[in-house]
């Protein structure tokens, strides 16, 4: 490694480490907080010219409740602006894969719009709506577009059934689900909801673990969902958990470096995302990062750990810097992944190392999925079955390791 490289490494691990533990302040924005979030990570290859027509109804999970809602839309990755014709948002009605919305179905406003055009590369905020938004209620957030618009902003691991219409009709305003007749796994345009009244919201940074990977589909499974009912039932605040995972993520490349594109589904690096993503989320107070496995085995390769170090101490410096109290997580086992090599498991020990030292609170995700009889590998009870993913039970286990006094 270059001596430059060694001494920016040794100097943001002597940040991490006297930096002090928590900050006391809390991003404030008028009383809103981050009650759902995705991480828009790229555009949809193959529609360059938008979804002309297309009605879009995205189903969400709040974590939190409130009494007004509003939504975020973004066309972060779009190459032209995107022109929303008309946006709702409403409760659903029974299963909300199916895409039925309780009335009232509510018109969302942008600057008291119902037109509004979001330039390439921006995002937008709406007028308050409102609507009543109880907690792990599922909502329906529906977009018209009526004219092409060059790409498609996206998050592609939902893990939850969304339905569209291909139109031309406007069907956002629809109670019935009839015009509905295709379904994406994927979220479109949307990247947050937010509620009045929480306490504050913890994001979570990470990967394809944090973005829900393996666990079972449209039943909020996540550990982070794990984590939003955990604090319900306990002592602490009932704060909000936004997730901010993007599957395939890293710490220190974008998707596909050196060729990355806009159409790279694994999102730019955690270091260019954070603003975005984690610090400017509505009432954020803390956040929970678990980033790393990715710089480890997927290609190209980081060999050298301290380079990854160097990465999670200025996303924590950062974050302390906006007043956000920081939780590091552990990188979990992974051998029998089709990459893993001794060599690498070298290195995600020697990063955890780091995490336990310098972080003063850590979800010590590496411990509680570990099989005790073979630490490299995850157990076998919460091992998805490509032995890098949990499924719902190691969930829970990562959801209950979160130090509830660290957010």
């Amino acid at each position: 490694m270059d001596a430059r490289i060694k001494a920016a490494s040794a100097v943001l691990i002597v940040l991490a480490a006297t930096t002090p533990a928590w900050g006391r302040g809390k991003h404030q924005d008028n009383g809103w907080e981050t009650a759902w979030a995705t991480a828009p990570a790229a555009a949809v290859a193959g529609v360059e010219q938008g979804y002309a027509g297309y009605t879009i109804r995205n189903v969400v999970h709040p974590t939190a409740g409130g009494e007004q809602v509003r939504i975020h839309l973004s066309n972060r990755f779009g190459t032209a602006p995107v022109l929303f014709g008309h946006v709702t948002v409403a409760l659903a009605a029974g299963h909300p894969s199916d895409g039925t919305a309780a009335l009232p179905v509510r018109d969302v406003l942008f600057d008291g719009r119902t037109q509004f055009t979001v330039p390439a590369g921006a995002e937008a905020i709406s007028d308050p709506v409102a609507l009543r938004v109880p907690k792990d209620r599922d909502l329906l957030v529906t977009t018209w577009t009526p004219q092409p618009s060059g790409t498609v902003t996206y998050h592609p691991a939902a893990m939850q059934t969304s339905v569209f219409s291909r139109g031309p009709q406007d069907h956002a305003g629809d109670v019935s689900a009839a015009a509905f007749t295709d379904t994406t796994t994927v979220w479109h345009y949307i990247s947050g909801v937010d509620v009045t009244g929480p306490p504050g919201t913890v994001v979570a940074l990470g990967d394809s673990i944090t973005d829900g990977v393996a666990s079972t589909p449209g039943a909020n499974h996540r550990w982070t969902d794990y984590l939003a009912t955990r604090l319900t039932h306990s002592p602490v605040p009932d704060y909000a958990v936004a997730n901010s995972g993007i599957s395939g993520n890293r710490v220190l490349l974008d998707s596909g470096y050196p060729n990355y594109t806009i159409f790279a589904t694994s999102g730019r690096s955690a270091q260019w995302r954070l603003p975005q993503d984690v610090l400017d989320r509505a009432g954020v107070r803390s956040v929970i990062v678990f980033e790393g496995v990715n710089d480890i085995q997927q290609a190209p390769p980081q060999p050298d750990p301290q380079a990854i170090i160097a990465g999670l101490a200025q996303i924590a410096a950062q974050a302390r810097a906006r007043g956000l109290r920081v939780v590091g997580a552990t990188i979990m086992p992974f051998e029998g992944w089709r990459t893993w090599t001794p060599a690498m498991e070298a290195e995600r020990l020697a990063v955890n190392d780091w995490i336990r030292r310098s972080f003063p609170a850590v979800a010590d995700f590496d411990l509680v999925t570990r099989d005790p009889a073979a630490p490299s590998r995850i157990a076998p009870a919460f091992d998805s079955g490509d032995h890098l993913h949990p499924n719902d039970a190691g969930d829970l286990a990562m959801a209950n390791a979160v130090p509830l006094n660290g957010l």
